[in-house]
């Protein structure tokens, strides 16, 4: 295994992304399980290397861990208390873990480098999830997707991002044309209201939500989803391109 090249990395400066998804009529998050400690949770996340640039850190973090590229990725906060990772809980697992599990790699110099504190660059992405394959890291037990409402306690301050990346998803939803990545290419105005109430984690009165949407001119109206039931059957629709 080769040996873990601090060089290649800016010091004190990570980056964690809050991965959405949509299915069942829930939204959800794609969490990892560490390898380290007992039943100890965090975000998908990594380091930038020195010849990267910060949203080309972010796309690469996000495909070593979903396998797709060119999806909606949305920098939006910075995570830098003073006293982040290194007055955390989590701080000592950490450290036990990064030793046992490989002593002649992660030596004394590397594990308080990895355990020093890092300011956080919180990026959100939006993806179809039928089309994500999950792909471990090297620290990963495995990757799960969770409902944003039953997340277990993550480490350090993942929670309060995930709480911040919800907070800014819901801003400016309309323009972010969202369902272009949380539904699948065709879908009906019913479905795409159930994903909205499912971000807003609230009801809209079909009238005005349709109206709402059909106003924002982003919509291409297709044939009708035949269901079998007379006259129920809905338009389809999908994003204009």
């Amino acid at each position: 295994m080769k040996e873990f090249n601090l060089e290649q990395y800016l010091p004190h400066l990570s980056i964690d992304c809050v991965i959405f998804g949509y299915e069942g009529k829930e939204l959800k998050i794609l969490i990892s399980k560490s390898k380290f400690g007992d039943n100890l949770w965090a975000l998908p996340g990594g380091y930038i290397k020195k010849t990267e640039s910060i949203d080309n850190a972010a796309s690469r973090i996000l495909f070593e861990r979903t396998d797709l590229k060119n999806i909606y990725l949305e920098q939006y906060r910075v995570f830098g208390s003073e006293t982040r990772i290194i007055q955390s809980s989590f701080n000592e697992t950490m450290r036990a873990g990064y030793r046992q599990y490989d002593s002649n790699r992660f030596t004394d110099e590397v594990i308080s480098w990895l355990t020093d504190r890092f300011v956080c660059i919180g990026y959100y992405a939006l993806v179809d999830i039928q089309k994500v394959t999950t792909q471990t890291g090297e620290f990963d037990e495995l990757l799960e997707w969770r409902n944003i409402h039953d997340l277990p306690v993550m480490m350090h301050d993942h929670n309060d991002i995930v709480l911040e990346a919800l907070t800014a998803l819901r801003l400016n939803l309309d323009s972010k044309l969202i369902g272009f990545n949380l539904l699948p290419e065709v879908f009906t105005m019913r479905e795409i209201q159930e994903l909205y109430e499912a971000v807003y984690e609230r009801s809209f009165a079909i009238n005005n939500f349709q109206k709402k949407i059909l106003d924002l001119k982003v919509l291409e109206r297709l044939e009708k989803k035949f269901t079998g039931a007379q006259n129920k059957a809905p338009y389809l629709y999908r994003f204009a391109k």
